[in-house]
């Protein structure tokens, strides 16, 4: 008699996903709601929904149309990122961002620069020993560590040229273990233009792009019935920021809210209380989209209600990458079963607002 086997523990545990929410008023002194946008440095999609919303002002369709080009540059050597060259053309006149392009977290070697000029290296045990650079264990590696951390600050006062510190750094990256990547770069400054990425790296196999954008009117739309001092809902008066959040993932999936018993897709329906809107504008932007850039289009969805409307609220949502090394701020950010890491702003009409801020199981808790 033959007696079944259960499946690994690992694969019986559900994975751990973890929601956090906060609210706060946009104009109030005291908000961290710019400071949230702008620790979340990798962005992939940025989307918003305006109930009650037909055709976009122009001032938004301006700022969507300004949220600017990024670069894909093929085969960049790390060290030509320690260069102070570049340091001092980018990293120390601006927000510079760089990402490893179409690599894994949990596979590949990858790299991050951060706007603070930290450098990020998350790389297997092997090329970890052959840098011989100073790092830590990954803290998703599991008991035998298989993935170390590297963290370079590029702005260290004891980072200059002639230090033993950056000629060490640099040798390492460049002769003792070479590491080259696809990378996405953006460069943020409200100073004199002075040198640009294109031209900088103009000997290396570089291409501008445009962040893709798709605009939609979805009609008939029912909608969560929400209260902006009510996180919790109220039953019968409300919904809660849980069943927001859940009801928001399927309206930009596109999934059906009918509930009907024929579909072998989804029985999901919206949550109660809830009401009909005629229509809702949906735009979705793709590509490579920086922090300062979420915030100019976040402060001009807070100025949509300085005009009378009919929405009572409305939503912006951002998506990071699933294969970041970081997520919010410096911390370590891993893939698991998913990679995922976004947030979510619901802005009310008095411009009181829910912020929800969603991780995986290999992420920390958002600040």
């Amino acid at each position: 008699m033959s007696v079944p086997v259960p499946p690994p523990r690992r694969l019986r545990e559900v994975p751990r996903h973890l929601l956090v929410c906060e609210k706060g008023h946009a104009r109030h002194a005291r908000s961290r709601h710019a400071a949230h946008v702008r620790e979340h440095a990798y962005n992939c999609r940025v989307s918003f929904l305006i109930p009650e919303c037909g055709i976009l002002p122009e001032v938004l369709k301006n700022t969507i149309e300004d949220v600017g080009e990024y670069y894909l540059v093929r085969n960049l050597s790390v060290h030509e990122l320690v260069a102070h060259e570049f340091i001092d053309a980018f990293v120390k006149k601006g927000s510079c961002y760089a990402l490893t392009f179409n690599t894994k977290i949990d596979q590949d070697n990858t790299a991050a620069l951060l706007p603070n000029g930290k450098l990020i290296l998350s790389v297997d045990k092997d090329t970890y020993e052959e840098l011989g650079l100073q790092g830590r264990p990954s803290q998703y590696s599991g008991k035998k560590v298989m993935r170390y951390i590297i963290t370079i600050d590029l702005t260290d006062a004891g980072f200059h040229p002639d230090s033993k510190k950056h000629n060490r750094v640099h040798w390492a990256l460049k002769e003792k273990k070479p590491l080259e990547f696809d990378f996405l770069l953006a460069w943020y400054t409200t100073g004199a233009e002075g040198s640009t990425l294109m031209s900088y790296f103009s000997k290396n196999q570089i291409k501008a792009l445009k962040p893709k954008i798709t605009f939609s009117t979805l009609r008939d739309l029912q909608c969560p019935v929400l209260q902006s001092n009510e996180l919790q809902g109220k039953p019968g008066e409300s919904c809660s920021t849980e069943e927001l959040f859940e009801w928001l993932g399927a309206v930009l999936n596109q999934v059906s809210l009918d509930n009907k018993s024929s579909s072998f897709l989804s029985t999901y329906c919206c949550p109660q209380p809830n009401t009909m809107v005629e229509k809702a504008f949906l735009c979705t932007i793709t590509g490579f989209i920086i922090p300062e850039k979420i915030m100019q289009l976040l402060e001009q969805l807070c100025c949509y209600f300085n005009e009378p409307k009919l929405a009572y609220w409305l939503t912006l949502t951002v998506h990071g990458f699933a294969d970041s090394p970081v997520s919010w701020r410096e911390s370590e950010h891993g893939f698991h079963k998913g990679g995922e890491n976004l947030y979510n702003f619901v802005i009310f009409r008095n411009l009181d607002y829910w912020l929800q801020m969603a991780v995986g199981t290999y992420d920390d808790c958002p600040p």
